[in-house]
């Protein structure tokens, strides 16, 4: 009996998540998980919804073609082109994100036909003048950031279970914290709370609709939705995504800089 009891304890032992006790340890290995569960998805094409709307209540409805090819060894590139209203019809955001060191931004204004580099010292500048920073659309590369699990969750009336966990941006950015909950469903984070250098609360993004691809017999998880508030202006802006396919290959050189114009 004694030995049936020993036997059934080590096979419980066995199927449960392998977590460090130690938070810093732990929330890295979530981070790790979350990477692990969204790598492979080769490359993305979409077509993107943005609402801006003010402290009033008032929307402007922007759209945009976005693409992205995913890097081995690096972070991924990415492509937005605005088609409509008219008066940023043709602007477009390049986006390559770095394992190390900053980001490379540029975006080019058709108006003017320039290509304008975006310095790090602006990334946490509005983008396009949502409440999404041209740091929230960069690099979310776990090198660059120190992970700390604050809690185990759960949620959606019990029927999801995840984690609360803790990151801060090891070098310069225009957030001191990020707290997100995590799904252990998703693998990805179901809602984000950014914090102001202050270290006061900035906004909340909601992450929602997520929709299961099939890339290459892989299941990914994606948000279709990103409801971003800011709760210290009272500004939302909504991303959707409209069309999302992933597994789609691109070539490199339409993510080049001289493809912007």
């Amino acid at each position: 009996m004694r030995r049936l009891f020993t036997t059934t304890l080590l096979m419980i032992l066995i199927s449960l998540p392998i977590f460090s006790a130690d938070p810093a340890a732990k929330g890295l290995e979530i981070a790790k998980k979350m990477k692990a569960a969204n790598n492979g998805f080769v490359g993305e094409e979409s077509l993107m919804e943005m609402v801006l709307i003010d402290a009033y209540g008032a929307q402007t409805k922007r759209v945009m073609k976005g693409m992205v090819m995913e890097v081995k060894g690096d972070g991924d590139k990415s492509i937005s082109i605005f088609e409509n209203p008219q008066d940023v019809k043709g602007t477009k955001m390049l986006t390559h994100t770095h394992k190390d060191g900053d980001d490379d931004q540029w975006l080019y204004l058709p108006s003017v036909r320039r290509v304008k580099r975006i310095s790090s010292s602006n990334k946490s500048s509005s983008f396009m003048g949502s409440e999404f920073s041209y740091e929230d659309l960069g690099s979310q590369e776990i090198e660059k950031y120190n992970y700390k699990w604050i809690k185990d969750l759960s949620f959606n009336k019990g029927k999801e279970k995840g984690w609360l966990v803790e990151r801060v941006p090891k070098t310069k950015s225009g957030y001191s914290k990020m707290v997100m909950k995590v799904s252990d469903k998703y693998m990805n984070p179901v809602e984000v709370e950014y914090f102001d250098r202050k270290n006061e609360l900035l906004k909340v993004a909601v992450f929602s609709n997520f929709i299961n691809h099939k890339v290459n017999g892989k299941s990914i998880w994606r948000a279709h939705k990103i409801h971003m508030k800011n709760v210290q202006t009272k500004k939302e802006s909504v991303f959707e995504w409209k069309n999302r396919e992933l597994g789609v290959k691109h070539k490199d050189r339409d993510f080049r800089k001289t493809a912007l114009k």
